[in-house]
């Protein structure tokens, strides 16, 4: 499902599209090969031309360039279903299954090397009331625009992905705990001074976070169960201080 707006809303590779109209019209401009040079290249004297080995190399090229073309289209299509299989459907940004590959890999980058980075996880709060309120694609505009406020905050090298429902995670590579619980922060204070605009009315939203390194030895599992306890023991302090 997606909204109005989502375009811009981009992390790790966005998606080029490019529809296989363009690329047939494309490939079928490709020069044409001259007859003589492809004989002189089987070995078929001049003298063997004769108007039916001539029509059998001619319709051989054809095939050959068709057989090119298609896989050509093939391998875009491809590539294009593999970056579609990374993102969420909502927002241009890594899904759960590419951000998990990505920790796993920022893992094995650790046991190489032995530097670690964090994690960070984050918890919309209050997205029922904002669907049972205004409907459900408000709510999906007020994930949009958490979305849009993170990524305005990061750094190219860091990812972040949606986890599933209202929850995203961050991955901030060579960051230490301090870091970026300073950085989840900075994150927070930007989406409390962004609000979400519904109907002419600003509806400030409200973020839970929990971080986690991501040191050697560790699995995304542990890497995300250990994150989320930490998130949803600052989502308790937040609704303490709730009046």
């Amino acid at each position: 499902m997606r909204i109005q707006g989502t375009s811009n809303v981009r992390r790790v590779q966005p998606i080029r599209r490019k529809t296989i109209e363009k690329t047939s019209s494309a490939s079928s401009t490709a020069p044409v090969r001259n007859i003589n040079d492809t004989a002189s290249v089987l070995g078929i004297p001049q003298s063997e031309m004769t108007p039916k080995v001539r029509n059998a190399i001619m319709t051989l090229m054809a095939e050959v360039d068709n057989m090119r073309n298609e896989m050509e289209i093939a391998h875009r299509r491809i590539s294009e279903l593999e970056k579609l299989a990374d993102q969420d459907s909502l927002i241009e940004i890594s899904n759960r299954r590419a951000f998990v590959r990505e920790m796993t890999r920022m893992i094995s980058y650790s046991d190489r090397y032995g530097i670690s980075s964090s994690l960070i996880f984050l918890d919309m709060n209050d997205l029922k009331v904002i669907n049972d309120t205004y409907g459900h694609k408000a709510g999906d505009e007020a994930l949009v625009h958490i979305a849009k406020t993170m990524i305005s905050s990061l750094r190219d090298s860091d990812i972040i992905g949606r986890l599933g429902g209202d929850e995203f995670g961050i991955i901030l590579p060579k960051a230490s705990e301090e870091n970026a619980n300073s950085k989840a922060k900075q994150i927070l204070d930007a989406i409390e001074k962004s609000p979400l605009i519904l109907n002419g009315k600003p509806i400030t939203l409200k973020i839970a976070y929990g971080i986690y390194p991501l040191h050697s030895g560790l699995s995304p599992d542990q890497a995300l169960e250990n994150a989320d306890k930490k998130m949803y023991s600052h989502k308790q302090s937040m609704k303490k201080e709730t009046p």
